[in-house]
């Protein structure tokens, strides 16, 4: 999810806390809590720091190890432990537990949309994301300020959120409804379907969708349980050639190829140099692919720069391939 969702979490789970009896009677004890589910709704993405390193080092991390079942672990540990040290007088195990808690809701709540994360490490790498929420739901985060703001105006917190996740879990169970749906649609139109990435949008009739059959990648969108295909290619394997495998020893194309699982790619021969694009077919966006990588090799089989990223035009690009993290 966003950051504002994410943090907007932090303070419904401490409006949660006032539940439990012990946080309830302490006020010392709330203001701790409230500290560490803040925190902890948001310290599985404080390694958005790496993007100051470059692309190919977040789009490889990002959501990575820190979202991982032992990061979880540790993140509750360490904010409650920190936390802990300034008010040492406080419950440590209750506070321990909210804020473990909102850990554990932020990777959860980012399983859901389309970006993933690898939640199930050190058991599999394998990005999860089942593809039915948005990362910013304008539902999920309008019911979040609506909870604050009934707060404010002195409602019982507690008793309050409980309703308000109560109405959301009813949502999520709304919108995996709807996802399988659209599956079921999908595979009785394509019965060699292979895989189904699908994308929600802020607009609750209105779905993108990139399918993988036996040999064809179709992409399309799904409005009111119409699906329309926009685009249709060949799915055609990587060749084993000499300029193939340098392309895909580029730290940009194998951070790429990390994180994407339905792309497509294209080779491009110039004057001095041959050009490799990756395509990933699952964020379609008014007749363009903006999430790439892209590598330029000289005929002497040496890059001769790269990026992968968020691209709106081709002036963007050529920009960051000459002037960007491997200027040529």
């Amino acid at each position: 999810m966003d950051t504002g969702t994410h943090i907007a979490m932090g303070v419904a789970i401490a409006g949660l806390s006032t539940l439990d009896p012990a946080v309830h009677s302490d006020p010392a004890l709330f203001n701790a809590v409230f500290v560490g589910v803040i925190a902890g709704s948001h310290a599985p993405d404080f390694d958005t720091i790496l993007k100051l390193r470059n692309n190919a080092t977040y789009i490889r991390h990002h959501r990575g190890l820190t979202h991982s079942i032992p990061a979880v672990i540790l993140w509750g540990i360490l904010i409650a432990g920190i936390i802990h040290l300034f008010v040492p007088q406080v419950n440590f195990l209750h506070l321990w537990a909210w804020t473990f808690l909102a850990v554990c809701v932020h990777v959860l709540v980012d399983i859901f949309n389309a970006y993933g994360t690898q939640a199930y490490r050190p058991f599999t790498n394998k990005w999860i994301a089942h593809g039915f929420i948005n990362t910013f739901d304008p539902y999920i985060f309008t019911l979040h300020i609506a909870g604050i703001g009934a707060w404010l105006l002195g409602a019982n917190p507690g008793y309050t959120w409980l309703v308000i996740y109560t109405v959301i879990l009813l949502y999520y169970i709304k919108r995996y409804l709807d996802k399988r749906e659209i599956v079921r649609k999908i595979k009785d139109y394509f019965p060699n379907t292979k895989e189904i990435a699908t994308s929600p949008t802020m607009k609750q009739n209105y779905w993108r969708v990139a399918i993988t059959t036996t040999d064809k990648f179709y992409v399309g969108t799904v409005q009111d349980g119409h699906i329309s295909i926009v685009d249709e290619f060949d799915k055609v394997p990587l060749p084993d050639s000499a300029l193939m495998n340098v392309a895909l020893e580029d730290k940009n194309v194998s951070a790429f190829l990390s994180f994407s699982p339905v792309y497509r790619w294209e080779m491009n021969l110039y004057d001095d140099f041959t050009e490799v694009r990756f395509i990933d077919l699952r964020y379609r966006s008014k007749g363009h692919y903006p999430f790439v990588a892209v590598v330029q090799i000289d005929d002497n089989m040496r890059i001769m720069s790269s990026y992968t990223g968020w691209i709106f035009s081709e002036h963007k690009l050529k920009s960051k391939l000459y002037i960007g993290e491997n200027p040529v």
